[in-house]
Formats: structure tokens, C-alpha cells, sequence
């Protein structure tokens, strides 16, 4: 199981790839250091930083004919990896 879910394709995320920080959902259970050795694996970068964030789903409802249904999206936990300077991740490569 790999500890990197996908990585965050956002307008905020985007706007700090340019100072060299990306973004990752990753596994709930995962710590800074098996996120920072997954990134350094998996996209041959060099690491300096990781900030992680735990993120609550929000609460949905929607009305239907036998009543309001109430639910929550799921949790989730980000990653925020700042590289080495002079580094980059290209996403698009594949594409």
C-alpha cells in the first residue's frame, strides 16, 4: 500500500508549485518521514520540508421526497512538500 494517495491539482497549490512547495493527499495513518521518503522515492526529488494537515469532510444534505438526507464527505490528510531548491515535479509528464 503506498502511502501517496494523489497528488493535489488546485489553483492554491499551483500558485505555490512556483516556490517549490507541491501538494499530496496521503494515508491517514502516514508520518512526515515515510511521506518525505514516498515523494523522494517516487519522483527522484530531494525533500527539505513536509507540513501535514488532517482535513474534515463537510456536511452535505440533500432534499429528496422522503426527507432530508444528511451525510459528511470523508476525511482526509494533506501533505504540503517543500523541495530543495532548483527541484521540480512534473505531474503533466504521462499526460
Amino acid at each position: 500500500m503506498s502511502v501517496l494517495i494523489t497528488p493535489l491539482v488546485t489553483e492554491k497549490i499551483s500558485a505555490l508549485n512556483e516556490k517549490g512547495k507541491y501538494g499530496f493527499i496521503v494515508e491517514k495513518t502516514a508520518n512526515k518521514i515515510e511521506i518525505k521518503n514516498a515523494v523522494e522515492k517516487t519522483y527522484g526529488v530531494n525533500v527539505e520540508k513536509v507540513n501535514t494537515m488532517n482535513v474534515l469532510g463537510k456536511k452535505k444534505s440533500r432534499f429528496t421526497k422522503a426527507g432530508t438526507l444528511t451525510g459528511r464527505r470523508p476525511d482526509y490528510k494533506k501533505a504540503i512538500v517543500t523541495l530543495a531548491t532548483g527541484e521540480v515535479i512534473d505531474f503533466y509528464s504521462n499526460v
